[in-house]
This record gives structure tokens, C-alpha cells and sequence, in this order.
């Protein structure tokens, strides 16, 4: 379709219209009590307002209880229940809405319940601030832990209210209520059942800051952390094989070896080598000194020690078997040369440094060739005896690794201290460094669910797609997940300790019995009852373990919070499966993982159909939100404003909603006082719209008034058909989560095909012709469909205004809101075979006529149209019965005096005459008709007068009405 200029001629008969006149009363001007603009209280009090009258706390269970052939299940992914609600909270509450609010209005039964993950450390040392936990039992911290959560729930949930999100607020979910606990309970004894959930002696990620275990999604990567990184040496105490052979009479060969934990030297067990490279004894031109690296690594470690490196033999890494090194901190330890495959050579020796009890990697090591895996760091991150009387009590991130670092230097293995900065893990809660350590832990084995994990992940739609890979690296990044942590505030795993021998006593019976009880009573019950209770006779006899209840106790450690909300699949949703989860990217290694393996090991599928994955908010600088840096956005002072309104005005819950629609949340989200305003400029835009549409609405009734499509003006059809088609658009691009897309298709529909187009044309008509008039009329039904097509469209995105709208428009009943009426109602009927290409056509004839007569006005010239015989002749004739006219719909389209329709222009065109030319290919019925016609226009200055009322030039004299305006104005008398 053209895409033209508002013509002058329009704006002078608006403006003559709305002036001084004798005729000003009988034009038909746009009138409506709908505001161009809302600010300040008025905003506030009129969006309150709107969701009390149109029942938005009421609309969810409306749609639950209606009939309806489809559901759509939306699972709200917890937010955490430690803090009030922030711009992050709103990114992704009011996707959720905007997604749901969509497949309502499409006749879809919505299932959203929200939800809060409630358990954790981060909300048990908010609650307990300074006091810590010093002194208090677990029911004293858990009833603290549950007064704040409360708190933070009720602040959060107010907010989400107030941002207008569709959900039943009177039955959320919490995690810490019982009959979720036992949901998730019995999601345990399902994995425990088939071995997937076991206890075991192994490294975890601890921190001793939280005095926790750790999963890999509560980590938090540091890419600026600096450890104090060493190149060591182990004396070869018995070379290998091949090497005694070859070089075994040069002197005493030492491995040389890299690692930026220094700390974990004590604990070494072997030097590993990779079994396919290949490895070099070099001799230090600075010291003569002979050491084993890999042969690759010889030029980059000569320059590190500003040193030549002579090579004097050559091996491979399977040559290497056999080598036994001294220890080089404890005296008669000697530790073995071992192959591994996790050997790299992008960085250090080749060779590596091996603690399996402080290392994921080495770890693997040990259960292979049966290494000890011996902890000598406790809790608290401090050097426990075993390391010996030098390190004791010393920290291992802090003056411990100083010592080890000193003691390597005593010994002369020391070859070169560095300050190395590099990606290391931090406990996401406190933001301090962790370590690994060994820990008897419960583990849910990964390893075992990984092949079935990726082959029901491949069926899942992923949005955007790039992040699959993300979601696969995840999968492939752990073997097992660490979920029982030594805090209070959280579901307990239920197990019983033999008070003897400490073997765990857990199974379907005990499990089971424990669930019934939380289902009752909650999980305070594993401290306020007695065990008698809790592990009952009935159920001990139940059981192959020999003893009496009295000889167990409870276990004190409680699941992993990932494990809390993993589960809420079995716990909320009614078919155990969702159509969606939508969180941000940080859940791609949390919540989207946890539900996945949980689900999977039960049910074998994922939880959900589709995944879609937005990412964070940052400022307008694309600065990450701090409150030091003082660019914290609150979504509480974007709605209400500030104290100063002239620097934090209110802007309203749309103004929000738009900024999250707007925004292209595949890549950082940006918000600011800039980016607000340009979302407030362009509601204030659309409601400009919107009241022009009202305004020439008024005394319209669509149920009485309406003008068949069939007798509608070919414009007026052609609008209803761009209707169509905007309505399909917006259509998928809610169905594949593009509110951008939608937002960016009504403003391109408003400016293009409205305001540039249509709006320009019609006022003529619907100013000055008679009210009760067919063409009036047609243009009246159009401008009806519309208007409710546009703001059906933009409701989802903005409910309030939505819902204002559908208060002032006509044709619905009191008490009529606009989200129990359904999406937008197009009919196949609006796209007619020819209507394109005619109104198309006489749009490429126009762009003609105005290219000749830049900066002119389009009504002071006559115009005369050659078309050579055919199609494009048929179809521009269907717009105007005579050869010539003023009325016509093809004189509207032109926007002329006067339009004159031929199939041969006349000889004797005046002098001034203005002639263009051009031609149109018209295609109709797939390409089967294709014709590509020619076409001449001349413009030729009027001779008529203006009018005096509708300020078009078809007057015989300038104070004297047209013959349409008369005729009008007689009949008004």
C-alpha cells in the first residue's frame, strides 16, 4: 500500500471547521469526554479506578469457570521471598500477564498460579541479621526465617496486583507450605526408590562464609577474582621407565606443576599427565636444573622464566606411567605420575597438580586408581590437623595458602609466584569465594538421567533458540547435584541416623510416613514432635533394620532449595506439565534444570512444552542496578512517582507495561527516565488516536447502524481488509511471544495506514456529509472495527487502557469489560478478489499526481486520468460511475477538486497543464492474472471556488456552498 503525506486540504478544512463561521455548526466534528492525556494523581486514581470497576481481581477465576475447549498453562517460575519487588520482578511478572492476558482473550482457559520460593540461607540471614544463629534452636530460626518470607510475600504480591498481572491471588503457592513439602517429598521417594538419590563421602562446593554444601546453580562466577597462582616443583623419586633409559644419567628430573590454589598442595595425591601428548625433560640454561613439562608448553614457559629451556628428551605421556614424585611439603609421601584425560594445554605445564578432595576432576582420579581422598579443611574454610601443626586453624583462602606458598619456597620447590586474575566461584548469597571440600552429602545422580534428559529436552521449543546450547552445557557440565545443606530453614530430608554405626535409615515406609505428617502439619513437626512420632514402631517393622526407635536419630540437614522449586511441577500443576515456563537466563543452570531432571526421573518428560528465556535489566548507561552507583529503578516509583514529580513523575502502570513489551528482552533490558518518557510519548500518541476514533464515533451504534461490507466505499472495504491482516500479524506475534513485534505493528498500522492514509481521506466525509448518510456510515462502521480491533490488540499489553477505551466506545451493554469479550473479530469476508488492486491502483495513480505538484495542495487542481483499455481501466472505473466527478470515491482517493476518468487524455489540455505518468502490475488469484497497465495523469488548476463549509474547491462562487453542502443545509432547515 502508498504511503502518502496528511494532505494540506485536510488540515485546512479541520481547522477552518473548528473556527469561527455561519456553517461551523452544521459540520459533524469529532466529539468524546476520553482524555488525550493522563498525568499525575489523575493517572493513578483513574488506573485504581479502572481495575475496580472492569473486575480485574475478579477476571481470572471468570475464566477458570467459563467453558472453554483449551488450556493454557502458564507455570510461574518462585520468585525469592527475601526483598521488595524490583524492575526484575516486573520484566518478568508482566511478560507472564501479557502472554496469559493473550491466550485468554483467545477463548483459552489460563492456568497461572503464582508462586514463592520461600526456603533458604539468604532469607535465613536476612531474618536473623546481626543476631546469627547463635543460641537459637531450628524452630526459632525457621519461625523468623517465615515472619520475614511472609513479609517480603505480602510487599512483592501487592506490587504484582498493582502491575495489573491476571492471576488468583487468594491461592498461590509457597514452598513452605505443608502439602507442598509433601509433594515434593514424595518426588524424593520416587528418585530414592530407583537409586537416583544417594548419600556419599565426596567434593562439593562449600562455603565456608554460609557453612554450606553448594550446587553449581547457587554459584556465582567472579571473572575479576585474583588468587596467588605458583609454579612448583615434585622430584621425580622414581623415574619411569623409558626416561631412566634415556636420560636417567643426566641428574635428579623434577615435574614441574601450575595451580592457583596453593592451598591444596597438602593435600596432593598424584601428578597427572594427558596419555596422548607429548612431554619434554628440559634443562634450565639459568641453573642447569632438569624438569618434565609438555613439550608444547617449552616456548611459553621459557619466556615466563626469562630462561632458555634445552631439550634433552622426549616422551610421550603413556611413557610417563610408572613415575613415582616426592611430596614436596611431607617428608617420605611419594604420589604417582597418573594419566587423565581432563589434562589441558592452554595454560600451566601440562602436568597437573592433583587433590582429589579439593577438586571435582580429581576426584575422578581417586575412585579410579583408588586414591585417598582425605579432607584437611573444615567447615569454616581453616586447615584442619591433618594438614599439620604449621597450617592448623590457618584460613585456606587467606594466610593459609601464604604458608603453604612459604613452605614450598623453605623446601626450594617454589619456581615463580604470579597474581593471576580468573573466573572463580562465589557463594551467590554471601558473595564470598568457596572452596571444595569433601562432605558426606545426598547427591541426585545426573549422570544417569543426562541421555534422557537431552532426548526429551530436544522436543522442548526453546526462545530464543541460541539458548539450547546453554541449556545442553549445563546438562554436561556436572555428573551429580549436591542437595542436602546443613542449615535450618528449609524441607528436611528425611532420613534417621543409626546412633552406632551412622548408617541412614530411609525407604518408601519411613519417607512415606514422614510426608503424611509434613501433609498435616508442615515440616516443623521433624523438630517439634518426638522421634516416637516421627519413626513410629508400625513403621520401624516395616523395615529390615534391626533396633528400637531409640536407637535412631533424626538427620539435620535439609534439601537444596533447587530441589524446592525443581519439584513444583508435582506440586501445582494440574498435569504435571506446563505449555511454558518463562524466567530469566540465570535459570538456565537453576530452575530449568532442576524441573528437568526431577521430572524426568519420575515422569520421563520435562515439565514444560516450551521454554522462553528472557534476559536481565540494566540501567540506560548499561550499567548493572546498584544501589552505590545510585541507578536503582523502582518499579513502585515509575507507577506512583517521586518526591520531586518534575525528576520522577508518575507514570503509570501502562507506561511500565509498555517499557517490558517494547524492550527486546533477548538482550539487556535498559530502563531510565529516557527510555520512560519515549514509553509515555508513545501511549499519549496512541490515546491520540484512540480519541480521534471515539470522537467520530459519537451517536454510532454498530448494532443498528452498521453498513454491510458488500456496501461499504471501496476505501472503507480496503481498510477493513488492512484490518484483516494486522489482526493476523499481531496474532503470531503474541503466539511467539514478540510483544515487541506487536507493539511495532500498531505503531506501523496507526501512522501508515491510519493517520497517513485513511484518516487524511475520510475527515471530508465524516465531517461533511449528512450524518445519517451511507457513506457516513461506511466510514463510521469502518472506524468501529477499528477501534476495537486496535484496542483489543493492545490489550494485552495495556489492560488499563484497553479497558478506558472499551468504557467510552460504543455498542456494548453496562457492565461489558473488554477481556470477557474476547480477541479481535476479523472476518474472511473483508478480503475481496480486485479491492486490493483497485484501491492499490488508484494509490500508485495518486503518488503520480503528487510527485508533480510538491508542496502544493492536492484539492486546488482538476485531474484527468488516462488508463489504456484492460484491467487496471475496470478496476479504477468500479471507483466512479461517471467520466467525470467531485464526489466519487476515486476524487476522495485523489483528494482533488475534481477527477475526470479516460481512456485517451484530451489534445487541448491547457498550457499549465501538469501531466506524470507511470504504470501498475496487477496480480490477481496467485499470479494467474498478472497485467501491467499504463497510466497518465493531468493536473490542471481548478477553476472552482472553495467552499465555505467543507473547504473543498467544488464552489461556483466563494461565498456560496458547494451543491453537496447546500443540499445538506436545506435539509437541516
Amino acid at each position: 500500500m502508498c504511503n502518502i503525506g496528511e494532505s494540506k486540504m485536510s488540515r485546512a478544512r479541520e481547522a477552518a471547521a473548528q473556527g469561527a463561521g455561519p456553517y461551523r455548526d452544521s459540520v459533524l466534528l469529532p466529539r468524546t469526554e476520553f482524555p488525550m492525556k493522563l498525568t499525575g494523581q489523575n493517572l493513578i486514581d483513574r488506573e485504581v479506578q479502572i481495575q475496580q470497576e472492569c473486575g480485574f481481581a475478579e477476571l481470572y477465576s471468570w475464566q477458570r469457570e467459563r467453558k472453554a475447549k483449551k488450556e493454557y498453562c502458564l507455570h510461574d517460575g518462585p520468585p525469592y521471598a527475601n526483598g521488595d519487588p524490583h524492575v526484575g520482578h516486573a520484566l518478568n511478572k508482566i511478560l507472564k500477564d501479557i502472554q496469559n492476558r493473550f491466550e485468554m482473550l483467545r477463548g483459552k482457559q489460563v492456568h497461572y498460579v503464582p508462586g514463592w520460593d520461600c526456603h533458604g540461607l539468604p532469607i535465613e540471614l536476612k531474618a536473623l541479621g546481626e543476631l546469627g544463629t547463635s543460641g537459637l534452636s531450628p524452630l526459632q530460626i525457621r519461625q523468623k526465617a517465615r515472619e520475614f518470607a511472609e513479609g517480603a510475600i505480602a510487599r512483592q504480591r501487592a506490587a504484582f496486583q498493582r502491575w495489573g498481572v491476571m492471576a488468583d491471588w487468594d491461592k498461590c503457592y509457597y514452598t513452605f507450605d505443608g502439602t507442598y513439602e509433601a509433594a515434593q517429598l514424595k518426588v524424593f521417594q520416587d528418585m530414592h526408590s530407583k537409586g537416583l538419590i544417594y548419600q556419599d563421602y565426596k567434593p562439593v562446593f562449600w562455603s565456608p562464609s554460609s557453612r554450606t554444601a553448594l550446587a553449581e546453580a547457587e554459584l556465582e562466577y567472579n571473572p575479576q577474582h585474583v588468587s596467588k597462582a605458583i609454579y612448583a616443583t615434585f622430584a621425580l623419586a622414581t623415574l619411569p621407565p623409558k626416561m631412566a633409559e634415556a636420560v636417567g644419567e643426566l641428574g635428579s628430573i623434577s615435574v614441574l606443576v601450575w595451580t592457583t590454589q596453593p592451598w591444596t598442595i597438602p593435600a596432593n595425591q598424584a601428578v597427572c599427565f594427558m596419555p596422548n601428548a607429548q612431554y619434554s625433560v628440559v634443562k634450565r640454561r639459568d641453573s642447569s636444573q632438569l624438569l618434565l613439562v609438555a613439550t608444547e608448553r617449552v616456548s611459553s614457559l621459557a619466556t615466563l622464566l626469562s630462561t632458555e629451556l634445552e631439550s634433552v628428551g622426549t616422551f610421550t605421556g603413556t611413557e610417563l606411567e610408572g613415575g613415582v614424585c616426592q611430596h614436596p611439603t611431607i617428608p617420605r609421601k611419594e604420589v604417582p605420575l597418573l594419566p587423565a584425560n581432563f589434562v589441558t594445554m592452554g595454560k600451566g605445564t601440562g602436568l597437573v597438580h592433583t587433590a582429589p578432595a579439593h577438586g571435582m576432576e580429581d576426584y575422578s582420579v581417586a575412585s579410579h586408581f583408588k586414591l585417598s581422598v582425605e579432607c584437611i579443611v573444615d567447615e569454616e574454610g581453616r586447615f584442619t590437623e591433618l594438614a599439620g601443626p604449621e597450617l592448623q586453624s590457618l584460613s585456606v583462602m587467606g594466610e593459609g595458602n601464604d604458608a603453604v606458598i612459604s613452605m614450598l619456597k623453605a623446601v626450594g620447590s617454589l619456581v615463580k609466584e604470579e597474581e593471576c586474575v580468573h573466573s572463580y566461584p562465589y557463594d551467590w548469597r554471601s558473595k564470598e569465594p568457596v572452596v571444595i571440600r569433601p562432605s558426606k552429602q545426598w547427591f541426585i545422580d545426573i549422570a544417569s538421567l543426562k541421555d534422557k534428559a537431552k532426548e526429551v529436552l530436544a522436543k522442548v521449543r526453546v526462545i530464543p533458540e541460541s539458548a539450547r546450547g546453554s541449556l545442553l552445557a549445563h546438562l554436561d557440565r556436572r555428573p551429580y547435584w549436591c542437595i542436602s545443606r546443613q542449615r535450618s530453614w528449609g524441607v528436611p530430608i528425611p532420613v534417621f541416623y543409626h546412633k552406632e554405626t551412622g548408617e541412614p535409615l530411609i525407604n518408601k515406609h519411613t519417607v512415606s510416613h514422614v510426608t503424611q505428617l509434613f501433609s498435616e502439619k508442615g515440616s516443623d513437626c521433624w523438630w517439634e514432635l518426638p522421634l516416637e512420632s516421627l519413626l513410629p514402631p508400625e513403621v520401624l517393622k516395616k523395615v529390615s533394620y534391626p533396633g528400637e526407635v531409640t536407637d535412631y536419630e533424626r538427620g539435620d540437614d535439609v534439601l537444596d532449595i533447587w530441589f524446592d522449586s525443581g519439584t513444583s511441577w508435582a506440586a501445582v500443576l494440574e498435569d504435571s506439565r506446563a505449555d511454558v515456563y518463562v524466567e530469566g537466563k540465570d535459570q538456565i543452570g537453576g530452575w530449568f534444570q532442576s524441573s528437568l531432571l526431577t521430572s524426568v526421573a519420575v515422569q520421563k518428560r520435562a515439565p514444560y512444552k516450551a521454554l522462553m528465556i528472557h534476559d536481565f535489566v540494566i540501567s540506560e548507561k548499561g550499567e548493572k542496578m546498584s544501589k552505590s552507583l545510585g541507578n536503582v529503578v523502582d518499579p513502585d516509583t515509575v507507577i506512583h512517582g517521586g518526591e520531586d514529580p518534575s525528576v520522577s513523575p508518575a507514570y503509570g502502570v501502562d507506561v511500565l507495561r509498555w517499557w517490558v513489551a517494547e524492550s527486546n528482552v533477548f538482550s539487556e533490558v535498559q530502563i531510565g527516565p529516557n527510555v520512560l518518557n519515549s514509553a509515555r510519548d508513545s501511549i499519549n500518541k496512541l490515546r491520540n488516536t484512540l480519541k480521534f476514533l471515539l470522537g467520530n464515533l459519537q451517536g454510532f451504534d454498530p448494532r443498528t447502524q452498521a453498513v454491510d461490507p458488500k456496501e461499504m466505499h471501496y476505501i472503507d472495504q480496503y481498510l477493513l481488509h488492512l484490518l484483516r491482516n494486522y489482526s493476523m500479524k499481531m496474532t503470531d506475534a503474541y503466539n511467539d511471544f514478540g510483544a515487541g513485534r506487536a507493539i511495532r505493528l500498531l505503531q506501523a498500522f496507526i501512522t501508515r495506514d491510519l493517520s497517513k492514509f485513511y484518516f487524511s481521506i475520510i475527515k471530508d466525509r465524516l465531517y461533511c456529509d449528512p450524518e445519517d448518510s451511507l457513506g457516513r456510515r461506511s466510514c463510521q462502521t469502518v472506524l468501529e472495527e477499528i477501534l476495537d480491533g486496535v484496542t483489543r490488540s493492545i490489550a494485552p499489553i495495556l489492560p488499563h487502557l484497553a479497558e478506558e477505551v472499551y468504557l467510552h466506545a460504543p455498542g456494548h451493554n453496562e457492565g461489558e469489560t473488554l477481556f470477557r469479550s474476547g480477541w479481535i473479530k476479523s472476518s474472511p469476508v473483508w478480503r475481496r478478489p480486485g479491492l486490493e488492486e483497485a484501491v492499490e491502483g488508484a494509490c500508485a495513480i495518486r503518488d503520480s499526481f503528487l510527485s508533480s505538484i510538491p508542496g502544493r495542495n492536492a484539492a486546488e487542481y482538476e485531474l484527468t486520468i488516462e488508463i489504456e483499455p484492460g484491467l487496471l481501466f475496470e478496476l479504477i472505473e468500479s471507483l466512479q460511475d461517471e467520466p467525470t466527478s467531485s464526489y466519487s470515491q476515486l476524487t476522495e482517493l485523489m483528494m482533488s477538486s475534481q477527477t475526470t476518468l479516460t481512456s485517451a487524455l484530451p489534445r487541448d489540455l491547457p498550457a499549465d497543464a501538469l501531466i506524470s505518468n507511470g504504470s501498475f502490475l496487477i496480480n490477481l488469484e496467485g499470479g494467474v492474472i498478472r497485467e501491467d497497465s499504463a497510466y497518465q495523469v493531468a493536473a490542471v488548476p481548478t477553476s472552482m471556488a472553495r467552499c465555505p463549509r467543507c473547504r473543498r474547491y467544488t464552489s461556483s462562487s466563494p461565498d456560496c456552498p458547494c451543491p453537496r453542502c447546500q443540499t445538506i443545509l436545506t435539509r437541516a432547515q
